[in-house]
């Protein structure tokens, strides 16, 4: 695992993360299948009748309201979940606009590094099948509430989970914009709940799911040289492209900033 002594930091990093050590791991991911297990990391998903249970219920109601209003539509917005939607949502945060062609390494580390972090939430969603919030209690949502997506289950949120990873990568790559880029993070996280589409509990748990499996990834010397070569070609980027509209940003921000349950 890169310079790491497999006999001495990665058992202490086991113990404090739950990890199972393993072989290398593959091209796909930085980690090999099978090489976290967070089930013991990760509190349990809710049940209704608990303290965490009911104020997911609460925040579901409350964000029923949001329908028609700005926040609804950047909720909307930030559906999409390919490299090409997450890059541009990021855009205003770091102030370069990003795009899969023209920062295809940076491209390249998300996806790899979600790959990391999407198996763990999906281990997590398998193992609680929790159901999402639409099938507890009535309320418009901004996506359709198809038998695929209630079958998918709300705990960890995915949607959560990928955009904390993105965050977490892009301000340790442009960390003069550290900031705004976690601020849109958490953002992208809160747009499920304004959708409707999972719990509050289950948005806290994707974005702990995206902390502690970078926390591993980042040990990888594969990973810190992605980042490094991320780093170069966005700087580029930000010296020959175009930036973001200054009004366009400016809404956002003032959205990102927006408090949802006041």
């Amino acid at each position: 695992m890169g310079a790491w002594n497999r006999t001495g930091k990665a058992v202490a990093l086991a113990a404090a993360l739950g990890v199972a050590v393993a072989a290398a791991p593959g091209t796909d991911a930085f980690l090999e299948a099978g090489y976290l297990s967070l089930i013991d990391v990760v509190p349990p998903a809710p049940i209704p009748q608990e303290a965490r249970g009911v104020a997911d219920r609460q925040v579901y109601q409350l964000t029923r309201g949001l329908k028609g209003t700005p926040r609804w539509d950047m909720a909307v917005a930030d559906i999409a979940g390919d490299p090409a939607s997450m890059m541009r949502g990021f855009s205003c945060a770091t102030r370069i606009a990003m795009t899969p062609a023209n920062a295809p390494r940076t491209a390249a580390l998300l996806e790899k590094a979600w790959r990391d972090t999407g198996r763990e939430t999906n281990e997590l969603k398998a193992y609680y099948k929790k159901r999402r919030p639409f099938l507890l209690d009535s309320g418009e949502t901004c996506e359709p509430q198809t038998q695929e997506i209630a079958a998918s289950y709300d705990y960890p949120s995915g949607s959560a989970a990928k955009g904390w990873t993105y965050a977490l990568i892009l301000a340790e790559i442009v960390h003069e914009r550290a900031g705004p880029i976690l601020a849109r993070g958490r953002a992208f996280g809160e747009s499920r709940l304004v959708c409707g589409m999972h719990n509050m509990s289950a948005v806290e748990a994707g974005r702990m799911v995206a902390d502690a499996t970078m926390a591993v990834v980042r040990t990888e010397q594969s990973y810190a040289d992605a980042v490094a070569a991320a780093r170069v070609e966005l700087a580029a980027v930000r010296r020959t492209g175009t930036p973001p509209s200054a009004q366009a940003c400016s809404a956002e921000e003032a959205l990102v900033n927006q408090p949802l349950f006041r």
